[in-house]
């Protein structure tokens, strides 16, 4: 049996620099060797951020820092970085080099913190976690370390929530996404921390998350440990939506859902779910004839190789609202043990008469021989990455890149989330398969 893993759709741990060029003004400091920062870019990057890509500040550790250590190195990153960067915050996280040897970040931190300075140390050596896990406690360290520390006394702003939602860049459209969730629940009365991207005040807003009235979740699994943290700090309640909604049908369960854990006004929440569902649908409505026109050209039956999150929502979207039948689908993030059952029953249940049968794989290759040795007599639509460009040519299916890595396209503030999510979705499949007939 092969210990390789063909074609992973994530990082190791340091992929947590990316959840830090997501937030405004925040600086990586990386004590890792060189090369590890680039390889996480190239991955999940498109796109540097205020110090992201090459601009990130690095030890990049040697020989000589392996056999004597680092700290000293660390240190004169960390003094170079404070005057070159002008930044609101600095986050220092380890590669496998330096978790090895044993540097003591935390006391080296811990020191320009006395100081006064906005920093924040995180362990994420590449061999402890991927980037999923490594996303949480980067945003925990934040809290305990930074937030926490700027708190005397809390307020609690009735209304005011913060959001975890996606992985920024791990999620390639998590901008668009986390843009879309904030104009959904502003729109149902909420004030919205929502942490990462253009959206977001930066800093700023993360120093007001221990004033929030209550936390969502947005994620099967992603997300729970730093609410769960959150509870047990400040003893703020979380609501828990476990997939991405997408379109018309999930996303107004998503905001009754919410509307009914805040005890929001019911009528301002129906007004503006009735808004966003008539201009919704009415779009739907334009595309009848064309998919009665072109229905034994459609695609009838679909794949996903797509995280949990991603995987869940695009599957009660695409068989609920376009009626396309699901294949099997494929979750890729090295799901942990505990959180499976739940997943599966989410598949169980895509919808009252249908179910999809699921598998757990992070080696594309496998994923790829297995839809392969299926059945392919009508045409089928894949949602997964770029390596999945041959399977969907083999075959004869439509591809739509939604997990990194994302080549052949470039993403700006494209997102498939809530309502305006669904009508890019359905654009983007369409056109997609549109554009075979030639």
């Amino acid at each position: 049996m092969s210990n390789i893993i063909e074609q992973p759709r994530f990082s190791c741990a340091l992929g947590a620099q990316q959840t830090v060029v997501a937030i405004k003004r925040a600086v990586p400091v990386l004590h890792s060797g060189p090369g590890c920062s680039g390889k996480v870019s190239s991955l999940i990057g498109q796109g540097e951020g205020y110090a992201g890509g090459n601009t990130i500040p690095c030890t990049n550790a040697s020989e000589s820092e392996i056999v004597f250590g680092g700290e000293q190195k660390l240190r004169s990153v960390i003094d170079g970085a404070f005057k070159v960067i002008d930044a609101d915050l600095y986050v220092v996280l380890t590669g496998c080099t330096s978790d090895i040897v044993g540097d003591d970040i935390g006391t080296i931190v811990s020191d320009y913190q006395k100081a006064g300075r906005p920093i924040v140390g995180v362990e994420t050596g590449g061999f402890k976690s991927n980037n999923y896990i490594s996303h949480e406690l980067v945003a925990n360290a934040i809290i305990d370390q930074y937030v926490d520390k700027l708190n005397e006394s809390i307020k609690i702003e009735k209304g005011l929530v913060n959001v975890f939602a996606t992985i920024p860049y791990q999620d390639p459209y998590w901008n668009g996404n986390l843009e879309e969730i904030k104009r959904i629940l502003e729109g149902i009365g909420l004030k919205v921390n929502i942490l990462f991207g253009n959206e977001s005040n930066g800093i700023d807003e993360w120093k007001t998350i221990p004033n929030a009235q209550f936390n969502i979740v947005v994620s099967n699994w992603v997300g729970l440990k730093i609410a769960k943290h959150l509870e047990e700090k400040y003893g703020t309640p979380y609501y828990h939506f476990p997939y991405l909604p997408i379109g018309g049908v999930e996303t107004s369960k998503f905001l009754r859902e919410v509307g009914n854990f805040g005890e929001l006004d019911e009528n301002k929440v129906e007004a503006f779910i009735k808004k966003e569902e008539e201009k919704f649908y009415s779009f739907i409505e334009r595309t009848a004839d064309f998919m009665l026109e072109f229905r034994y050209g459609l695609p009838r039956k679909f794949y996903t190789i797509l995280d949990s999150n991603y995987s869940i929502g695009f599957s009660k979207f695409l068989l609920n609202e376009l009626g396309i039948i699901p294949g099997k689908q494929y979750v890729v993030e090295d799901t942990p043990e505990e959180f499976k059952s739940a997943i599966i029953k989410e598949f169980n249940k895509i919808s009252e008469y249908r179910s999809a049968e699921v598998k757990f794989s992070v080696d594309g290759g496998e994923i790829q021989d297995d839809i392969r040795k299926g059945e392919h007599k009508n045409r089928a639509l894949i949602l997964g990455s770029s390596w999945e460009r041959d399977l969907a040519k083999d075959i004869g299916a439509d591809l739509l890149i939604i997990s990194p890595p994302v080549a052949y396209r470039l993403v700006l503030n494209c997102g498939y989330a809530g309502y305006n999510g669904g009508l890019r979705a359905i654009e983007d499949i369409y056109n997609i398969v549109l554009n075979t007939y030639r």
